[in-house]
């Protein structure tokens, strides 16, 4: 396959988002091993849904599917950002680990918003 095909690529939202995931499983490294299988395994969850669930609404064809799809990986980031915050309440990370999650979200959300009305507006014209 070509990578005309992979469009969602070019996304700088998706490119935040896949950096996101390997920053949050740098979090995870440091939590305590018994974790593993609870809020490490949520955070890993949620974390990947946030640029899989961009792919996925980047590859239909459908305005509503794609806006979908969006709000889906916009409630896996908020998930994720829950996730760090019981995190840090439990002292897995520290004050400054929190505020670049902060920041990193943030800049995720208002991006994964762009997206949203640039195809709401696209899908007007």
């Amino acid at each position: 396959m070509s990578g005309q095909y992979f469009t969602y690529r070019d996304l700088r939202v998706y490119q935040h988002a896949k950096d996101y995931v390997v920053f949050v499983y740098s979090l995870i490294k440091q939590f305590p091993k018994e974790e593993n299988y609870a809020l490490c395994d949520q955070l890993r969850r949620a974390s990947v849904s946030i640029s899989s669930n961009i792919v996925e609404g980047m590859s239909r064809t459908s305005t509503k599917e794609q806006m979908h799809f969006i709000e889906i990986s916009y409630g896996s980031l908020c998930e994720t950002m829950c996730q760090l915050e019981i995190a840090y309440e439990l002292h897995f990370i520290n004050d400054e680990q929190l505020h670049e999650a902060e920041d990193r979200t943030t800049a995720i959300a208002q991006m994964l918003s762009g997206l949203k009305n640039k195809r709401t507006q696209t899908s007007h014209l």
